[in-house]
């Protein structure tokens, strides 16, 4: 097993494997997982009895598996898929990331896997990679963020088709489905009691460290809260394991669950709230007491917020989700206490003292949101920026022209990127731009339903 390239992720050991086995000693196959640049699970499933070699060797196939498009297909991203020959990379395994998948009715576990060897391309393909590169980064300065996600989804009834339009989950209490604005709703949390039920307990075998469950400002929206952790290559796992989680819990129960940031034009949109706090090394929140280091974060986060929009905001439909008085950003304020900014400083004990970061969509790679948000946050204190002044005010009556109305406005300003390619690396931006450029141009060369009501009779 070689040595990891960052020092701050730690490959898994047979041992490990040994041990997780003593504890399900029935485990019938291993899914070797990695997160790709969209944010979905692609990876192998092995038998258990095979699982040995993945610890001990790692595990060969394509390099270009990070760079599918949303859609499963390789659009020969600068030319990596077709063009090279669709080289394989080896994967390793990650600590602690071995756990159960208590929804399968058969006895199966996953385990991450990532990119650790560098001799063809770069390792920093994998998102995960990006994080760990940019939390070294930090500690240089010895400072060490806490971190905390929420992510916001629907709840659809199954669907027979993927082309069919999603509706509301119906309610196996009442029978109906719900209607109107319930936020905080105690109704909407009992019609799906079995179902959030479920959820709780399958984070808690996978040891996500899943917290407050509320309904949302729309029909069938809900949200799952993750507690902070200084942890911070975990919180991103375990957000992008809440995603596969929710999602197979819905199938359990004849549902489908959606992360997309605006499945319905006349509804609220899903977001991926992100909490961060900044500690010194004696454990001194240095956000507290409105700080120059709070301040400068903030400045670094309103800095690069644009450049980095089009990882926020992924997608053609992420777009959708900006609208005013949607409780959604419509420009790079902050202030304290509000939520109509993009950079919300919430009220409580001064030792939590935090940034919520209120801009991504609930569909986004988390480990890549993440690294842009510490990288705002370090270019800000190293560089010494301040931030506008707060808003006490509605700031969502106010969209800035600035910001980026589509995918292809964020991804221009994403690839000129001056801040941003310092810390994910000039390489990495320029597949991420090239392969969402290729999903929004695949995207749009579809006749939508819409052309057809308006024009097919002229």
């Amino acid at each position: 097993m070689p040595k990891t390239i960052y020092k701050n992720v730690e490959l898994a050991t047979k041992k490990e494997l040994d041990n997780y086995l003593k504890k399900y000693p029935n485990t019938k196959y291993l899914d070797a997982i990695i997160s790709d640049l969209s944010g979905l699970f692609r990876g192998k499933r092995i038998p258990i009895q095979d699982a040995e070699k993945l610890f001990s060797q790692g595990i060969q196939f394509c390099y270009s598996t990070f760079l599918l498009d949303a859609s499963g297909y390789c659009p020969d991203v600068k030319g990596r898929g077709f063009s090279d020959g669709d080289p394989d990379a080896t994967y390793y395994p990650i600590a602690n990331t071995i756990k159960p998948l208590p929804w399968h009715k058969d006895p199966i576990a996953q385990v991450l896997i990532s990119i650790q060897d560098d001799h063809r391309y770069s390792s920093l393909v994998d998102p995960r990679n990006i994080l760990a590169k940019v939390i070294e980064i930090f500690q240089e300065i010895k400072l060490f963020p806490k971190i905390a996600f929420e992510l916001e989804f629907y709840l659809f009834d199954k669907r027979k088709s993927i082309y069919e339009r999603p509706k509301v989950a119906t309610s196996p209490k009442s029978k109906r489905r719900s209607e109107g604005t319930q936020v905080y709703g105690m109704k909407e949390l009992d019609d799906y009691y079995d179902f959030l039920e479920d959820v709780n307990g399958f984070c808690k075998k996978q040891n996500i460290p899943a917290t407050t469950a509320s309904s949302e400002f729309a029909p069938g929206q809900y949200e799952i809260n993750l507690n902070y952790t200084e942890d911070i290559l975990k919180a991103a796992d375990d957000s992008a394991f809440l995603r596969r989680l929710i999602k197979e819990t819905a199938e359990l129960h004849g549902y489908e669950s959606s992360f997309l940031s605006k499945p319905f034009l006349d509804q609220s949109g899903s977001g991926m709230h992100v909490h961060i706090s900044l500690f010194d090394k004696n454990g001194n929140n240095v956000f507290a007491d409105n700080s120059q280091i709070l301040k400068q974060s903030i400045g670094g986060l309103q800095k690069i917020m644009y450049e980095s929009f089009s990882i926020f905001a992924p997608n053609l439909n992420a777009y959708r989700r900006f609208l005013p008085n949607q409780f959604v950003p419509v420009n790079n304020s902050w202030g304290p206490n509000n939520r109509s900014v993009a950079l919300r400083i919430p009220t409580g004990d001064i030792k939590s003292t935090r940034i919520e970061h209120r801009v991504s969509g609930a569909e986004a790679n988390s480990y890549l949101v993440l690294s842009s948000i510490l990288s705002g946050i370090h270019y800000g204190i190293t560089n010494k920026l301040s931030p506008d002044e707060p808003r006490t005010d509605n700031a969502c009556v106010n969209p800035d022209e600035k910001m980026p109305k589509n995918l292809l406005q964020a991804l221009k300003l994403l690839n000129n990127s001056k801040i941003l390619s310092k810390y994910f690396s000039k390489e990495y931006i320029e597949l991420y731009v090239d392969l969402k450029s290729k999903e929004y141009a695949t995207v749009n060369n579809e006749i939508s339903d819409v052309e057809y009501k308006w024009y097919l009779n002229l």
